[in-house]
């Protein structure tokens, strides 16, 4: 068995990105935090919040699945991140159920 079968066999398959993929999707970040910038100056009452929120949860899924390789690992690894993500989730509504009734 040669060393590409055995990687194969446990899940250990190489991913290759390109650098074009990489700049594309560091401009579309880039162009995200302009964009967040930009509707900083902007009164949308309670929606600056979501968009806000909106914004930055596309730049994580961004970051976490191209540049943490996220994308190419196993199942087990996206798991961790959706249970990190939902109890993260679970204490920002707690705190705006918090502030709101106040």
């Amino acid at each position: 068995m040669d060393q590409h079968e055995h990687s194969q066999e446990h899940g250990e398959g190489t991913h290759i990105v390109s650098y074009a993929r990489y700049i594309m999707i560091w401009i579309g970040l880039v162009m995200l935090t302009g964009t967040t910038v930009a509707l900083s100056g902007m009164d949308l009452g309670r929606w600056i919040i979501l968009t806000a929120l909106t914004i930055a949860s596309i730049k994580t899924t961004l970051v976490l699945s191209i540049f943490m390789h996220l994308k190419f690992e196993d199942k087990m690894y996206r798991y961790f991140v959706l249970i990190a993500g939902s109890t993260f989730l679970i204490f920002i509504s707690l705190t705006f159920f918090d502030y709101a009734f106040r």
